[in-house]
């Protein structure tokens, strides 16, 4: 009866240890804001074939796309409302003006690509925010792309027709 008591005892002491040294090795990491001499913070995001450079600063919330204005560049409500999210999500709605330059894809591809690198930015210039963003999935890159095209198939998956005759 002694001898299981003492094992108890010293499985007790034996996981104090570990929570310890597990505690004592955990370092908490601090996030610093990362902005230029501007005040702006820059970030990429990626979306299919799509790639977007974002700068973002305190303003009257304003964004520009290629030099144009995002209603004119994204005409669709669904894509505005895509590059709207990080800011919803975060309630930072009108707080800043976003510069961005998209290159590469569709329509579709690019304002994935804008949400994406704006949410990142944002998370450079506010680090506590990175919380709210990375719970909504705006800070993990969506890695789904076209697939290739194989031999002997009309397209990826598609084979040609078949014919009896």
């Amino acid at each position: 009866m002694s001898e299981t008591q003492e094992r108890t005892g010293s499985l007790a002491d034996l996981k104090e240890a570990v929570v310890d040294t597990v505690l004592a090795q955990q370092e908490v990491i601090v996030r610093e804001p990362k902005r230029d001499q501007f005040g702006r913070a820059y970030a990429t995001g990626r979306r299919k074939d799509a790639i977007a450079r974002v700068w973002v600063k305190p303003g009257k919330g304003e964004i520009i796309v290629n030099g144009r204005p995002v209603t004119s560049y994204f005409a669709r409500p669904v894509l505005q409302m895509l590059l709207n999210q990080p800011f919803q999500v975060t309630n930072r709605e009108g707080e800043f003006d976003v510069y961005c330059t998209v290159t590469g894809g569709g329509l579709s591809g690019q304002a994935g690509a804008v949400r994406h690198g704006l949410s990142r930015a944002l998370c450079n210039y506010e680090p506590e925010l990175r919380a709210a963003l990375k719970a909504a999935g705006f800070l993990t890159r969506d890695a789904r792309v076209v697939e290739r095209k194989k031999y002997g198939k009309a397209k990826a998956r598609r084979s040609f027709q078949f014919s009896k005759r």
